[in-house]
């Protein structure tokens, strides 16, 4: 079985972060090893309270992971702080990293803000440009980028290419705060256009959907498979989460 890393937080109601990760990476036959950033506690309906990790705790929980088995691939989500973002981009290895998918969590769809001002800034200079893949859905992908949301295709391609410009190797710009009966994904990868990964929209609303599509994706880069192919699957398994839950 391949192992991927998780550094992210732990909310309370079990829908989302690491909870969400680790039963997607199971699912999908994959070993999890898990570095936790935050602690929330939170329900479908409200974020109550939220305590970051110490930053050096962070480190020590990421080196302590790598120093127990192999790394194929690597999952982000929730850092909560700067400091947090700072110690992750710290403790990733320079040389021979494996692939890295990086979630930018910044929203709690049961609402309250998951990373600090200062994070965002921290995020795009540290860790952006050491993806592999980031998977912004539309609000996350404006406010990375500092400008108005998307409300057409051809502002969603502007604004995933500038995404993609911020150094990153690809952009999965997500569909789902979108609207129609197909619910559209892009990929951006530089120079070789924008791949569409579709699926019929779903009425039902499930929390933890952005950390479930990561962590498939980061569980097909880990089986070896290539980006686009990653997608697809993740894609295909997502359609699965939204009719059964699983």
């Amino acid at each position: 079985m391949s192992s991927v890393l998780l550094i992210a937080g732990c909310d309370s109601s079990g829908g989302a972060g690491l909870t969400r990760d680790v039963r997607t990476l199971t699912q999908l036959r994959a070993r999890a090893l898990c570095a936790v950033t935050a602690v929330t506690a939170q329900s479908d309906h409200a974020l109550t309270a939220l305590q970051p990790m110490p930053a050096e705790l962070v480190r020590a929980q990421i080196a302590a992971a790598f120093a127990t088995r192999e790394v194929d691939a690597i999952k982000i989500g929730m850092l909560a702080t700067a400091a947090n973002v700072e110690a992750v981009a710290e403790a990733l290895p320079l040389r021979g990293a494996p692939p890295l998918v990086l979630d930018p969590v910044l929203l709690a769809s049961s609402g309250g803000a998951l990373l600090e001002a200062g994070g965002m800034a921290a995020l795009r200079a540290a860790l952006i440009p050491r993806a592999t893949l980031i998977t912004p859905n539309i609000p996350e992908a404006a406010a990375l980028l500092g400008v108005e949301m998307a409300r057409s295709e051809e502002q969603l391609l502007r604004q995933g290419e500038a995404l993609l410009a911020l150094g990153a190797q690809a952009v999965l710009l997500k569909g789902g705060h979108g609207s129609g009966a197909q619910c559209t994904d892009l990929l951006f990868s530089g120079g070789q256009g924008v791949l569409r990964f579709s699926a019929p929209r779903s009425a039902t609303v499930r929390r933890g959907s952005g950390c479930a599509l990561a962590s498939a994706i980061a569980a097909g880069l880990a089986a070896r498979l290539d980006l686009q192919a990653a997608c697809a699957g993740a894609k295909h398994y997502m359609a699965e989460f939204f009719q059964h839950g699983s």
